[in-house]
């Protein structure tokens, strides 16, 4: 299992239109095979901030749901609501070990 907290930093004028959006790519991601979670979370004191905790079976994973239209339209959607960058940090899974377990 591969998990990535993407986090994300919104225009505050967008904050709406990127919650909609992503609620959206969340919707679709969900439905993949090879998704184990897809969690969407916004910083208590900074709603401007989001993180995106996604959890995968594998790399064939990942890779399939980044050629999904439901994240390639997301990714169009979005590219002009954020005020900085997106950035991605993978993790390996020490705890929950079986998928079982999720």
């Amino acid at each position: 299992m591969i998990v990535t907290c993407v986090h994300v930093k919104v225009k505050p004028e967008n904050i709406r239109d990127f919650i909609e959006a992503i609620v959206e790519n969340r919707l679709g991601s969900v439905g993949e095979p090879g998704n184990i979670r897809f969690d969407v979370l916004q910083q208590s004191d900074d709603p401007s901030r989001f993180m995106i905790y996604e959890v995968f079976e594998s790399e064939e994973a990942i890779k399939m749901h980044k050629e999904t239209s439901h994240y390639l339209t997301w990714k169009e959607r979005v590219r002009d609501y954020m005020a900085e960058e997106r950035h991605g940090i993978r993790y390996t899974v020490i705890e929950p070990s079986l998928l079982s377990k999720w």
